[in-house]
This record gives structure tokens, sequence and C-alpha cells, in this order.
């Protein structure tokens, strides 16, 4: 039956996570996880009916978590960073065990250091040489190349790509189609636009678009 797994966040990441962990179990002779529901504070109507139509229950609020199985895994399924970093310091309390899940048509380097809650969505792809924290999101297609550091809570939108030899700090967010050239730094909670291109250092908490980023 694989383990118990809960998906934290009821909008549509939370649901495109769902997607990844339905083709891990497809691709297994023993499907590792089985898919229990989603917990979410303050759901929209639109997307508890959305959830509910994928056959995956509501469960309640993240309060849910504390009456579950220790043994249940949690994934943070929310797009943005900084929420995720905010609501995954409330479900850490519970001490459930986070699950990292890698789509199987994604791409990670055998020497990936990584914690854990790592997500990495269909065509995905970490290089070599390269360390992540906790709950780091590589969406479709973002690329994350070689020797870069990563902290905890970073956001990939798909198709952005970081060079190599880089470093985001915690709650960095590189958007939807944006490149960081290499050896560059973006800073603890920064946000990179969609298609800006950096080329030199982004200072924490900055809000960088255009080409070049500015």
């Amino acid at each position: 039956m694989g383990l118990d797994l809960v998906i934290v966040g009821c909008g549509g990441h939370g649901r495109e996570i769902a997607q990844v962990v339905a083709a891990v179990n497809a691709a297994s002779n023993r499907p590792p996880w089985r898919l229990v529901g989603f917990v979410d504070d303050d759901p929209s109507e639109r997307n508890r009916k959305r959830v509910e139509s994928t056959g995956v229950p509501y469960l309640g609020t993240v309060a849910t978590l504390g009456h579950l199985s220790p043994a249940t895994h949690v994934v943070l399924g929310l797009g943005d960073p900084r929420v995720r970093r905010v609501v995954g310091t409330r479900v850490e309390l519970f001490g459930l065990p986070a699950a990292s899940l890698v789509h199987p048509d994604a791409t990670v380097g055998p020497d990936l250091v990584s914690a854990e809650g790592l997500v990495v969505f269909a065509g995905g792809r970490i290089t070599t040489g390269v360390t992540v924290g906790r709950h780091l999101h590589v969406n479709q297609n973002a690329t994350l190349a070689h020797d870069c550091v990563v902290g905890d809570y970073v956001s990939l939108h798909p198709l952005a790509a970081v060079s190599g030899d880089c470093r985001l700090d915690t709650a960095a967010l590189v958007g939807a189609g944006a490149v960081v050239l290499p050896g560059l730094r973006v800073g603890a909670g920064a946000t990179v636009g969609a298609g800006a291109c950096v080329v030199r250092d982004v200072a924490p908490g900055l809000v960088v678009k255009g080409v070049p980023a500015r």
C-alpha cells in the first residue's frame, strides 16, 4: 500500500504535486506512497472542489496533522517560498517526516546532497556537486547546474535556469524562464522576476526584473 502521505495546500501547486506522486507510484513496481488527503487552513471553495474532483479528500486544517499516525509523511504543496516557510515551520511542530519526491521524468545527480522535502517536477534537472536545503521545489523544466548551494524553502519556477556555482539563500524565488548567470548569489527572500537575466548578485529581499535584471 505504500507510506501514507498528506499534501499541505489545496491550490494548484498542491494538485501538481499530487500528479508527481501519481507518476512516482506509476513508475514503481511497489508504489511507495498512498496519498490520503490534503490539508489547508483556508482553502477557497473553488480549490476544495478541484481537490475533491481528483478523488483525494480534503482532510481539514493544518491542525488535522496532529491527529494522524506519526508515520504519516507530509509534503508542502505551496508555491510561494515565503508562505511555504511560514507554514512549514508550523507543520514541523507535529513531528511528521517530510517526503521527498522526484518525478520519473526529472534527473538528479547521484552526488546531490539534499535535505528533506525536496520536490522535483517533470523535466526538472539538478546536475552535479549540488547541495540543497529543506523543501526546495524545482518546477517543470527548471535547471539547477553544477556546484550550486541552495538554502531552505527555495523555489525555481518553470523553465528557470540557474547556472553553475550559484548560491540561492533561504526562501529565494527564481521566476519562470529567468536565468541566473554563473557564480552569482540571490539573497534570502529575494525574487527574480519571470524572464529576467541576473548578471550581478541580488541582495536579500529585493525584487529584480528585466534583462539585465534590475
